[in-house]
C-alpha cells in the first residue's frame, strides 16, 4: 500500500476522528508525528479486542511516527473509573512496572519494539506540587467532568464517587501536555478523557492533539464488549489449539466485524465465503489469526485437535498433573482432585459444575460433589478428567 492508502486504512476503522481536516494535514506534513496510546497497567494481558488501535498504530509506525505508550503508574492509584459503576482498585507502583513490562512482550507481536517508546506518567506527574494539581483543576469545572456518562450516572443514582476520581481525565490530559502529543488514539470508551486532553494542551499553549476514537470489539459471548474479566475473550498470548476453540465460538452475526478490525484480509472475499459457509469462515478466521500470533506452522495441530473434542473424542498432548500415589491412600475427594490438577479454581466452582454435569471421569459423566476417588478408579495408573466438552486434564500417579 502507498502513503494515502495507508491513511484510508487506518481512517477507515476509526469511529469518531476529532478533527479530521487537521489530522489529515499533519500525516500529510512529512513530519515526524508523536502518536500516543495510554496503556492500562491493571490487565495486561491483552486480547483481540486490545490489537484494534494497536494495529493502527502499526500502520502509523510503518509510516515513519513515533509511537509512544504512556503506562499509567501514576494513575493507576486511582484506577480509571472510565465505564465504571463504581469505585476502581488502585495498584502499587510494583505491579504496575511488572505489568508494564508484560505489556511490551505482547506488543511486540504486532509493533516494532525497536520503534516503541515506552514511558510511565509518574515521570512527570509524580513531580507535579499541590499548587500544580490546583492549578491544572483549575482549567476544567465539576460541570464538565459530569458531562462524563459514567460520573453523571453515578452522580443521579447516589452512587460514591471519590474526588479523587475527577482527577483522572485531567491527569490522563496532562500527558499529552508532557507529551507534545500530536494524536492520540483510544477506544470510544476513553472518548472524553482524549478530548480532555485536546483542551489542556490549548490551555498550556500547545497545538491540540488530533484523536481517533477505535470501536470496542464485542467479545465472544456476542453481547458485552471483549474483556478478560467477563471470560468473552481471545487473547493474543492464548495457546493456537485455545484460539482455534474460541474462534468456533463467535457468533456469526459479528464474524465479520472480527475480519475487518482484527485481520487484514480482502473484506471482499470473507463475504464471499460467509455466504458459502459460515462454518469454514469461521475455521477461515482461526486460521489467520493463529498465524498471525504464533506461526502458520500451529494451524494443523489447533484445527485437529478442535476435530477430535468437537466430535467427542481425547485430544493428544493433553496438560498433565502427576499426583504423589500416597496422597490418595484414603482416596482423594473429587472436588479436591478437580482443584489440585488446576482444571477448575475452587471446590465450589468444582461442586456447580459437577451438579451440572459438566464433569467427567475417563469418559463417565460424575454426578457426585462427594465422591471419593481411589487408586481403583485409575487405569494404568492414570485418570482423564474432562470439563465442558473442550477442556481436558490427564492425572498420573507416581
Amino acid at each position: 500500500m502507498n502513503k494515502k492508502e495507508k491513511i484510508d486504512l487506518v481512517l477507515r476503522r476509526t469511529v469518531e476522528v476529532y478533527n479530521k481536516d487537521t489530522l489529515l494535514e499533519k500525516l500529510n506534513s512529512g513530519r515526524k508525528l508523536v502518536v500516543k496510546l495510554g496503556a492500562d497497567p491493571s490487565r495486561p494481558d491483552l486480547h483481540l479486542g486490545h490489537t484494534v488501535p494497536l494495529r493502527a498504530l502499526k500502520i502509523l509506525q510503518e509510516l515513519g511516527h513515533e509511537i509512544v505508550f504512556v503506562i499509567g503508574d501514576f494513575t493507576a492509584m486511582i484506577g480509571d473509573p472510565s465505564g465504571r459503576s463504581k469505585t476502581r482498585p488502585a495498584l502499587s507502583f510494583e505491579e504496575t512496572k511488572k505489568n508494564g513490562e508484560t505489556y511490551f512482550k505482547q506488543v511486540s507481536k504486532i509493533l516494532d519494539p525497536s520503534k516503541i517508546r515506552i514511558v510511565y506518567n509518574s515521570e512527570w506527574l509524580g513531580k507535579m506540587t499541590f499548587e500544580d494539581v490546583v492549578k491544572l483543576c483549575g482549567k476544567y469545572t465539576v460541570a464538565r467532568i459530569l458531562e462524563r456518562d459514567d460520573f453523571s450516572t453515578r452522580f443521579k443514582n447516589n452512587i460514591p464517587i471519590g474526588i479523587h476520581e475527577f482527577l483522572y481525565p485531567l491527569m490522563q490530559g496532562y500527558d499529552s501536555v508532557a507529551l507534545h502529543a500530536d494524536i492520540e488514539i483510544g477506544g470510544t470508551d476513553q472518548t472524553f478523557n482524549l478530548l480532555v486532553g485536546r483542551e489542556l494542551q490549548k490551555d498550556y499553549g500547545q497545538e491540540p492533539q488530533d484523536v481517533m476514537c477505535f470501536p470496542l470489539l464485542v467479545g465472544i459471548d456476542g453481547k458485552e464488549k471483549m474483556s478478560k474479566s467477563l471470560g468473552n475473550y481471545i487473547g493474543i498470548d492464548e495457546s493456537p489449539e485455545i484460539m482455534f476453540e474460541k474462534s468456533m465460538r463467535i457468533p456469526d452475526d459479528v464474524l465479520f466485524d472480527y475480519f475487518r478490525l482484527t485481520t487484514d484480509m480482502d473484506l471482499d472475499k470473507v463475504k464471499v465465503e460467509m455466504e458459502k459457509d459460515i462454518v469454514e469462515a469461521h475455521k477461515i478466521y482461526a486460521r489467520e489469526i493463529i498465524k498471525m500470533y504464533h506461526g502458520e506452522e500451529f494451524i494443523e495441530y489447533a484445527e485437529e485437535r478442535y476435530a477430535t473434542v468437537a466430535k467427542g473424542g481425547v485430544p493428544e498432548n493433553i496438560d498433565v498433573y502427576e499426583l504423589n500415589k500416597s496422597s490418595i491412600d484414603n482416596g482423594i475427594l473429587i472436588t479436591d482432585l478437580l482443584v489440585k490438577s488446576g482444571i477448575v479454581p475452587s471446590k465450589s466452582e468444582g461442586k456447580r459444575m459437577i451438579e451440572q454435569n459438566g464433569i467427567s471421569i475417563n469418559g463417565i459423566k460424575e454426578t457426585n460433589s462427594s465422591k471419593m476417588i481411589t487408586i481403583n478408579d485409575f487405569v494404568d495408573n492414570e485418570i482423564i478428567i474432562q470439563k465442558g466438552k473442550k477442556s481436558f486434564k490427564k492425572v498420573v500417579l507416581i
